[in-house]
């Protein structure tokens, strides 16, 4: 073989092409000389010069005879098409060394021996080692042939799939999944195919950080008008989810020396890692009937505070008037900021949708949302207002962190908003999940009489307070759960530092959106029938 060539470009570009060059041509007849020795198998060791019964041992392997089976690997690459050849080569040759099946050390045959066993150009070969010699993946050296090199230690790679899925459960009331079946696909595809239409070009650049304007726009009516926000545009920053726009605040407020945060206790889980991941820590405080309690509020001495004012996560309970007015004293008075996660604000049965935080003072208020219950969490789209004095902070760190959310997403959503689709399925969504939550209050009050089922109003789950005789909590769930029923109890949900979760009364967070009117009446009944509970 020739010396490697340290000229991946050329070698790629040869190769790519299915070139061969002169005297190149794969040899068909007995050679002069000494035979250039093989390497028939994948041991490393060079294996004798073998011939036809009688005929000469330096004599070439003649055409057509099959090519050595350590080598069959590389067979479906020579046959692929002619201008494809040598990338597949190098491709097939490339993915045995990572694989494994051509180990460190191996010793590789000749360009012609390998071209003759193979059909091919002695040219493509060639190229094909110079290239993976250029890379690391092959060693070689004047007059020592070529080697598998000992750089690559990749195992063949694996995709594993790491998205929560579904526990298998016959009736699972696991809260925070809508109903994925209702994604208004055919509204989507025709919003996408008119923004693939219309989308200047310059669009496709690296957009805003904050957000094209024309999202931002729509998305201050929308919020203005269905949940009476403060919608400025230039305050808004798009994000991947309230899990982002969490982060971000995060990131912000730690910048300015706030190094705790307070969060509602029992709340949501995710706030502990996002807010950690910031460098943040988490301070539980607790909750009365009116909302947060104000008094361990001022006490704990932090600055800000995670809230879900309009339907508390997982309590149901909507903040009073008079509480919200005493939280946002307190936020001025602390010079500090409350951060309004409106988690489900979109989805009111039974009273008049209760208006954001955020409209009160929208200098004091971070408010968060998202199209994850809406539509998808897939669609990883959310949004952000921030009070004035963070949104130089936050538009910075966006801009480091992704440098702004896809371009497209942005303007087919904006389309979606502005043809009054995204109303059409808030509307659509809203009667299905009113129906699901009637048929688990119905089903609750059937199958468990006595039950306190509160935080109905809004929202995609209930909390339902069992009576005394089915607990207590840890024996009620194991029961359930062995009949295929998953389900969350309250003290899920309270802050890991609060103490001993107390296990007596049963008091459950079950969730409906995703389950059918049919599906959530089994659910229940599976219950009662685990339960099977005799008043003590």
């Amino acid at each position: 073989m020739r010396p490697s060539q340290t000229n991946p470009g050329g070698a790629v570009g040869a190769a790519a092409a299915g070139e061969t060059t002169a005297g190149d041509a794969v040899p068909r007849a007995a050679g002069t000389g000494r035979a250039a020795p093989r390497d028939d198998d994948l041991s490393g060791r060079e294996q004798p010069p073998t011939a036809p019964s009688g005929g000469d041992p330096k004599r070439p392997a003649p055409s057509g005879s099959s090519p050595s089976a350590a080598w069959e690997l590389l067979l479906p690459a020579a046959s692929a098409p002619a201008r494809a050849r040598g990338r597949s080569l190098q491709a097939a040759l490339r993915e045995a060394v990572r694989s494994g099946r051509l180990a460190p050390g191996t010793r590789l045959p000749s360009s012609r021996d390998l071209a003759a066993d193979l059909g091919v150009s002695r040219g493509l070969i060639t190229e094909a080692y110079e290239q993976l010699t250029a890379e690391g993946y092959l060693r070689s050296g004047r007059g020592a042939g070529t080697w598998v090199g000992g750089a690559v230690r990749a195992a063949r790679p694996r995709a594993r799939d790491l998205a929560p899925r579904s526990t298998g459960a016959r009736a699972d009331f696991v809260p925070g999944t809508p109903d994925l079946s209702l994604f208004p696909r055919a509204a989507w595809a025709s919003a996408q195919r008119g923004v693939l239409a219309e989308l200047p070009h310059a669009e496709l650049g690296y957009p805003d950080p904050r957000g094209l304007p024309r999202l931002r726009t729509a998305l201050a009516e929308l919020l203005a008008r269905r949940r009476g926000v403060v919608g400025d545009p230039e305050r808004i920053v798009v994000v991947s989810g309230v899990a982002q726009a969490t982060t971000l605040l995060g990131f912000v407020l730690h910048a300015r020396g706030m190094r705790e945060v307070g969060v509602e206790n029992p709340g949501s889980p995710q706030h502990d890692a996002l807010y950690a991941a910031a460098g943040a820590t988490t301070v539980p405080l607790p909750l009365d009937d009116h909302g947060l309690a104000i008094g361990p509020l001022y006490e704990s001495g932090v600055r800000s505070v995670v809230t879900t004012p309009s339907h508390q996560f997982p309590t149901g309970i909507a903040y009073s008037a008079a509480r919200r007015t005493e939280l946002l004293d307190w936020a001025r008075s602390v010079d500090g900021f409350v951060l309004e996660d409106d988690y489900d604000g979109d989805f009111r049965y039974d009273r008049a949708p209760v208006g954001a935080l955020q409209g009160l003072d929208p200098e004091r208020v971070a408010y968060t949302g998202s199209v994850s219950k809406s539509l998808a969490p897939g669609l990883r789209l959310g949004w952000l207002l921030v009070p004035e004095a963070l949104a130089d902070d936050v538009v910075e760190r966006k801009r480091t962190m992704d440098l702004g959310h896809p371009s497209l997403d942005q303007a087919l959503f904006a389309r979606f908003l502005e043809r009054g689709d995204y109303d059409r399925q808030l509307r659509r969504c809203q009667r299905a999940y009113r129906e699901r939550r009637d048929a688990l209050v119905g089903a609750l009050e059937e199958h468990f009489p006595g039950s306190e089922v509160t935080g109905i109003a809004a929202g995609l789950h209930v909390i339902a307070a069992l009576p005394e005789r089915y607990g207590p909590l840890q024996r009620f769930v194991a029961r359930v759960t062995a009949a295929g029923v998953a389900v969350r109890a309250l003290t899920d949900y309270t802050h890991p530092s609060a103490g001993d979760r107390e296990q007596g009364d049963v008091r459950l967070v079950l969730g409906y959106a995703h389950l059918s009117p049919e599906r959530i009446r089994n659910g229940v009944r599976l219950m009662a029938r685990a339960v099977a509970a005799r008043p003590r």
